[in-house]
């Protein structure tokens, strides 16, 4: 009997030490691939791009009396036809892209972006609530509803938006991430002329990615996003990421307005990625 319970409990603990093995290794991740690096910079790009929308309605529309102050000859056409109506204290505005337009940086964007807010020209901040219909950024499709409160002059004087991001961004060949998180664009350049090319923003905030396949990806910026309207993409700022227990950074660049950055993997390998404008391979 005593030979008996000792190979029963051998082969318990021989058991147990194959299922520890196992669930340990499923729960083994893959390095941050560039893939990803590039998913991530993507679906921030087209987050931004519709808050650049929203943000020069609000410019050219309810901050005329205090920013405009009777400068530039009129705000840039972009292919879009802008509906306005008012329910009571509210304000409903569609913006209408179309079948599709190309903006003057060079993105082309088709559907709605529709957005509310309550009407009060005296108030220091409000908030905004948007969605989507049959939006499209590039050829990747975006879906979702946000939220931003606006602050019409931030401590450095400038415009501000606290934006809470709930989107879903799908690439063309069904991939797709679902991104939430909060940012912070202050407005720092552009806000008192009607060009849309000289508006500059400086981004920071944090937000995760769930991918298909079940991945997540954390980002947090650790150097201020510099977003340049006159630029299709960001020109510099540094994003760390996280996935598990890997990590790695996006690097923006010096300025310079181009398609690349710079993403450096946990084993400090730096690895030169093209933003290909919406696609995943």
């Amino acid at each position: 009997m005593k030979i008996l319970n000792l190979k029963t409990v051998t082969l318990l603990i021989v058991v147990s030490l194959f299922i520890t093995s196992c669930n340990k290794s499923d729960t083994i991740t893959e390095p941050i691939a560039s893939d990803e690096a590039i998913a991530m910079a993507e679906s921030e790009d087209i987050s931004d791009e519709v808050n650049n929308f929203i943000d020069d309605y609000f410019a050219e529309e309810e901050l005329v009396p205090i920013a405009y102050s009777g400068k530039g000859e009129g705000s840039e056409v972009i292919c879009m036809s802008k509906t306005v109506v008012f329910d009571n204290t509210t304000k409903t505005v569609t913006l209408d892209f179309g079948e599709g337009c190309e903006t003057p940086n060079g993105n082309f964007i088709s559907g709605k972006i529709i957005f509310r807010y309550a009407i009060d020209r005296d108030v220091q901040s409000f908030t905004i609530t948007y969605t989507f219909e049959n939006f499209f950024f590039n050829d990747l499709s975006v879906e979702g509803e946000n939220s931003i409160v606006r602050v019409k002059s931030n401590e450095n004087q400038n415009p501000q938006s606290t934006v809470n991001v709930d989107i879903k961004v799908t690439w063309p060949d069904g991939n797709f991430a679902s991104r939430k998180g909060t940012k912070v664009r202050e407005w720092i350049e552009g806000y008192d002329t009607r060009t849309y090319g000289d508006n500059v923003f400086l981004i920071t905030g944090n937000w995760t990615a769930t991918f298909k396949n079940g991945t997540v990806i954390s980002a947090t910026v650790i150097e201020p996003l510099r977003r340049e309207m006159a630029c299709r993409f960001l020109v510099s700022g540094i994003v760390e990421l996280h996935k598990n227990e890997h990590s790695g950074t996006l690097d923006f660049g010096d300025g310079s307005c181009d398609n690349k950055a710079m993403f450096t993997t946990e084993a400090g390998d730096e690895i030169e990625i093209t933003l290909r404008g919406g696609r995943m391979k």
